[in-house]
């Protein structure tokens, strides 16, 4: 028992330079092509790699695909909060912010989207990021919100439902009812928190302008 807990307390393997180069192309595969029709083999052939390879990464194409939609998905968080990092004005944290989730999800392919929402593992992964998303985006409100660039009334409402919105990209229900993809969606909840939140004063040609267009 003791051996069996000391395993488990082990820290996990660090991929090798050649596996994160790997992982990388399979991101680039899925996202271009999606995952759900691929065979291992299929893989392994389109990667010039054997099966074995493939299976050092993990025990079975299914996981292989959760490892890589969180990857995907980590890799975004990280740059978009780097993006943000030096930034304090809460609307330009709130521009920044979904301008950079917006960016990354042109990235995905139809297919890779669906194929996420058509496999409960690789969906949940993109919950996860998801709900991270809206609470930044709650915390720039409140933030917004105390320093003034926003207005008070209804700020924390408006905060949970951009919530419900992100929520409603996540889960393919905003898409499947006006024919947007995810990024779209995302680009036009910026515009309509910023637009919603801002006293008028902030409207003219004093408005502190989006740090980043999307479009």
């Amino acid at each position: 028992m003791a051996d069996v807990d000391a395993r488990a307390r082990a820290p996990r393997r660090q991929p090798t330079a050649r596996q994160r180069a790997l992982l990388a192309d399979l991101e680039e595969l899925f996202l271009a092509e999606g995952f759900a029709e691929f065979t291992l083999d299929d893989l392994a052939t389109r990667m010039h790699c054997s099966k074995s390879t493939l299976y050092a990464l993990a025990p079975s194409k299914e996981q292989l695909a959760v490892k890589v939609v969180g990857r995907f998905f980590r890799g975004a968080a990280e740059r978009i909060e780097a993006s943000i990092a030096d930034l304090d004005d809460a609307r330009q944290l709130i521009g920044t912010y979904l301008d950079g989730a917006a960016e990354h999800l042109k990235r995905a392919s139809p297919e890779f989207m669906r194929d996420i929402a058509e496999f409960a593992p690789a969906r949940a992964a993109y919950e996860l990021n998801s709900r991270a998303a809206a609470e930044r985006i709650r915390g720039f409100i409140n933030k917004g919100v105390r320093d003034g660039v926003f207005r008070t009334v209804q700020a924390t409402l408006i905060a949970e439902m951009a919530g419900l919105i992100i929520e409603g990209i996540q889960t393919g229900v905003i898409a499947s009812r006006v024919e947007v993809s995810d990024a779209e969606a995302f680009t036009a909840l910026a515009e309509l928190l910023l637009g919603g939140l801002a006293p008028q004063q902030f409207g003219g040609p004093g408005a502190v302008p989006r740090a980043k267009n999307s479009g």
